[in-house]
């Protein structure tokens, strides 16, 4: 244990367990939005479908940038600024009374996230050695998870259902967020970067779009994160009509459950994925998440959907455990908060996955569940065969990479 404090650092400390305390903040809120909408405000599900998705489709215009801001100006600068800026959207959320302001305060709620995630991730990724970064990034993705165990139900029980309270007491734990951040980072030393280091925002671009693995495995993840979005719009949109009782308290308590698993199950799972490498583990985890949407389309009792929401968890874990690795490991030493911004493009499923959802929710209606989550199965599915042929190009680039280095020992 004491090797692990160690070897993360305070600041990497800093980082994880403000996350934790960030997300059981957001975890209050956020997940209740789709239902708050068109419970009180009266919006459609296409409506609430909107607003859901409008953070991710900031993020995708907004994520690159915020990489290279990080690369260019500073992984420290970025987060202080985004950190505040996230906390006074926050408290924006708890006084906004009309469909209108919901969409302004998501629309900066993306821009925040994408501005604040990849540069956090750099920064964990700088200040860490090689050996020790997939400890960090999962130690990360546990914090987060930690805070998603008790926000459902904290939000459940202060009714975010029906009140926008909760958004002011995310914006407060925010606020010290930052200042915690400020003061972790004021002798930080980032690594020195020369003039000649520094590439123009047109030249990162160029170089992300001519990478035809990390192209070809963002389209992919595009569509693989197009089915996990259903878990925080569709889903409780879907349990708040549905036949299930008190459907918007059995969607809080699989909230919880899901959080809770990816914390026990998270372990051995990672060590599988290391083994499988984490490209396969990303491709298998989005098979899983496809599985476990089908079911939602069967499931008819409560101990159903348990055994659902631990497979999507399975799936969840084997695909989000290993991404941060992957892009670590393809991305150019000096680019790296770029290609982490340039991941963000993946928020672009987290567009399309509510709206479709929401369409076909109004479509179909919660009365056939198996039109909806198969159709919606069906979407994300596609991202396999393109994982599996990002695999391949992976493997014959190393094979090739290989042989260079045995002519050039000769």
């Amino acid at each position: 244990m004491s090797r692990i404090i160690r070897d993360v650092g305070p600041i990497g400390w800093n980082i994880i367990i403000g996350t934790m305390f960030g997300r059981m903040a957001v975890s209050m809120s956020m997940p209740f939005l789709a239902i708050y909408l068109t419970k009180t405000l009266h919006a459609s599900p296409a409506e609430a479908g909107a607003i859901v998705a409008v953070s991710a489709l900031v993020g995708v215009f907004s994520s690159f940038i915020g990489g290279y801001l990080s690369d260019r100006f500073g992984r420290r600068n970025i987060l202080l600024i985004s950190v505040f800026l996230w906390a006074a959207v926050f408290a924006g959320f708890g006084a906004a009374h009309s469909v209108i302001a919901f969409f302004i305060m998501n629309s900066l709620n993306g821009l925040c996230k994408s501005l604040f995630e990849p540069s956090s991730r750099a920064l964990l990724s700088d200040i860490t050695e090689p050996k020790n970064r997939l400890m960090i990034f999962n130690l990360r993705y546990t914090a987060i998870n930690v805070g998603v165990t008790f926000g459902p139900i904290l939000g459940l029980k202060l009714g975010s259902s029906h009140s926008t309270a909760t958004f002011f007491a995310a914006a407060g734990i925010y606020i010290l967020y930052g200042i915690s951040l400020a003061i972790s980072l004021k002798h930080y030393v980032p690594k020195r970067r020369t003039s000649e280091n520094r590439v123009a925002l047109n030249e990162a671009l160029s170089l992300i779009r001519k990478d035809k693995i990390f192209t070809l495995s963002l389209l992919a993840m595009i569509l693989s994160i197009i089915g996990f979005s259903q878990f925080n719009s569709t889903l409780p949109q879907y349990f708040s009509d549905s036949s299930f009782e008190n459907g918007v308290a059995v969607f809080s308590y699989l909230l919880a459950l899901n959080a809770v698993a990816v914390v026990l199950i998270q372990y051995p799972l990672v060590q599988l994925g290391k083994k499988l490498s984490p490209l396969v583990s990303i491709m298998a985890g989005n098979f899983v998440i496809c599985l476990s949407l089908i079911g939602f389309g069967f499931a008819h009792n409560i101990a159903s959907l348990i055994v659902l929401i631990l497979l999507f968890t399975v799936g969840e874990v084997l695909m989000f455990s290993m991404t941060d690795i992957f892009i670590d490991e393809i991305a150019d030493s000096s680019l790296k908060g770029t290609y982490f911004g340039a991941m963000g493009f993946n928020g672009l499923g987290n567009v399309l996955g509510p709206l479709l959802g929401g369409y076909l929710l109004q479509s179909f209606g919660a009365g056939k569940p198996m039109y909806l989550f198969g159709s919606l199965s069906a979407a994300a599915f596609i991202g396999v065969p393109l994982f599996f042929y990002v695999h391949m190009l992976l493997k014959r680039k190393k094979a090739h990479s290989l042989a260079d280095k045995r002519l050039h020992m000769l």
